[in-house]
């Protein structure tokens, strides 16, 4: 059996997937390939929404929400004609709305990179699996070609 090259190897599986590896030689083909960290390239931008959605999802942000907002209509209740926001509390509204268009992308990038780095875990399971399953396929054929030897041994 010629020795193959990991890009002959390669090569063979994008030349023709039917075409079968030596069992030996696909393993040897997972074991070389590392299995990938699961980090996801951090940005300033990205780890600013990270923080962000951190922390609007929590819950010291509502309840301070919730309190500033109290605030912010009795104030303006109480001081009647000469509030600065008066009811129906416009400014209100327009800043709240200004906070959840800028919010929801902001969460929205938070929760793509985590499904990222979701995907990224998901793949090096699956690869860890298979690279065990095929070492454990690999052993019990060695154990059996053994006990085989083992057993010839016994019968002379």
């Amino acid at each position: 059996m010629q020795k193959l090259s990991r890009a002959e190897i390669i090569g063979k599986i994008l030349k023709d997937g039917r075409e079968e590896l030596h069992d030996e030689e696909r393993i040897h083909l997972l074991l070389e390939k590392e299995v990938s960290s699961d980090e996801v390239p951090e940005t300033p931008g990205s780890r600013a929404a990270d923080r962000l959605a951190g922390f609007a999802g929590s819950w010291g942000f509502v309840i301070s929400f919730v309190v500033m907002l109290l605030v912010w209509m009795i104030y303006n209740l109480i001081r009647g004609e000469a509030a600065f926001d008066p009811y129906p509390f416009i400014l209100l509204n327009l800043a709240l709305s200004c906070i959840a268009a800028i919010q929801a992308p902001l969460i929205m990038m938070s929760q793509n990179r985590a499904a990222e780095r979701d995907r990224t875990r998901a793949e090096n399971d699956y690869r860890v699996g298979l690279k065990t399953e095929i070492i454990i396929q690999d052993l019990h054929e060695k154990i059996d070609r053994i006990l085989l030897l083992l057993e010839k041994e016994d019968k002379r």
